[in-house]
């Protein structure tokens, strides 16, 4: 059953066809917005002394967390657009990747500024001692690479090498997950929950595998619009 947008809204149930299109238009704002509330909520806690008996830990732990959801959405959007036809996902996968370098940044600054005020003999000692450190520093390198040639004039500066240079992303992210699954002292299901994501998004890479959702989209959509 097809919509019309156009009817009037007392003619439509639920939210508001027009509130739906001001929404839709704005959806760039809302995305910086969703992006940045989780900042401001870790930020408030930080000051008022919600985030545990440890809140340095803690605000380590949580922008890490959020840099990867982040990463995990940036990677979304790609099969978003060309599996599910979600073709606008597109327009949000750089705002999206360059959030996940962002709290990926603070997650280490985090790390050698308040949790090590920047001592880099310990932070070294600590580096040979967690190897899993070591891969969450590989993993902002690449990272950092990426949001540095994000930008179009570096597309078009590097043509076809921006595109083998961004497929480093996955590497970004496999190098994550490993990060956080080996730093979890107790309780590993959000390590694996992400893991499993992140294979996901590899498998559905596949061209055979990519052809398969593909069509099973369109025989889905056949069959509710018959």
């Amino acid at each position: 059953m097809e919509l019309n947008l156009q009817q009037p809204i007392g003619q439509n149930k639920g939210l508001g066809f027009p509130l739906f299109r001001f929404l839709k238009g704005h959806l760039h704002l809302w995305v910086h917005i969703g992006a940045l509330l989780p900042l401001g909520v870790l930020v408030w806690m930080f000051f008022t002394g919600h985030l545990t008996v440890n809140p340095i830990q803690a605000a380590s732990q949580r922008t890490g967390d959020i840099a990867l959801v982040f990463l995990l959405l940036s990677l979304a959007c790609t099969p978003a657009a060309s599996i599910l036809g979600i073709k606008e996902a597109i327009r949000y996968r750089r705002t999206l990747g360059l959030y996940a370098f962002f709290y990926a940044a603070l997650h280490f600054l985090i790390f050698v500024g308040l949790d090590y005020t920047f001592r880099w003999d310990l932070i070294w000692d600590t580096l040979v001692e967690n190897h899993f450190i070591v891969l969450g520093f590989c993993a902002g390198l690449i990272l950092l690479a990426l949001a540095v040639t994000s930008f179009d004039w570096w597309k078009k500066r590097l043509r076809k090498n921006w595109k083998r240079l961004h497929r480093l992303v996955y590497l970004a992210g496999g190098l994550v997950v490993l990060h956080y699954f080996w730093a979890v002292k107790a309780g590993i299901q959000l390590p694996l929950l992400a893991i499993w994501i992140l294979l996901a998004l590899l498998l559905i890479r596949v061209p055979t595998v990519k052809e398969l959702l593909i069509d099973a989209r369109y025989r889905l959509t056949r069959y509710f619009r018959s």
